[in-house]
């Protein structure tokens, strides 16, 4: 009896571990905005609709500017999953269907962290998601809700 009862709490703890919920550096990345803007933590969905661009505007009023890391980094893989709930290619499709229709254009993209922390850096409002070892110089790294 004993052996079943350890058996039953361990699948309860995972079962548990499974549903807590994850900052981004569990996920394999960090959120970095520029160091001027007043936020310390951001909802996914929050996260999920500036990147999408269906808000314009964290909820401090200012005026977001995200970008994002190359579709072939795993990265941009690792941020589309968790933030997204979609595949890298899914977000990649939808930001052509936008474009084919006119109504709008995806972030801009770099190729690699030290790309996107110079661009969060110098952009008002930036805001972007690096891999999990990457420097943050410069930028500040906020957590995911």
């Amino acid at each position: 009896m004993t052996r079943f009862l350890s058996r039953v709490v361990l699948l309860a703890g995972l079962g548990a571990a499974a549903l807590a919920p994850r900052t981004s550096a569990a996920q394999g990345f960090k959120i970095v905005v520029n160091s001027d803007v007043q936020i310390s933590d951001i909802g996914q969905t929050s996260l999920s609709n500036l990147f999408l661009k269906k808000d314009r505007k964290f909820a401090t009023g200012v005026e977001a500017a995200p970008v994002d890391l190359s579709a072939s980094t795993a990265g941009r893989d690792a941020f589309s999953k968790a933030v997204h709930g979609r595949s890298t290619s899914a977000v990649v499709t939808y930001w052509q269907q936008q474009v084919f229709s006119g109504k709008d254009t995806p972030p801009p993209s770099k190729a690699n962290d030290d790309a996107v922390v110079a661009y969060v850096k110098s952009t008002p409002g930036g805001i972007g998601y690096v891999s999990e070892g990457a420097s943050t110089d410069g930028v500040k790294v906020i957590k995911l809700k």
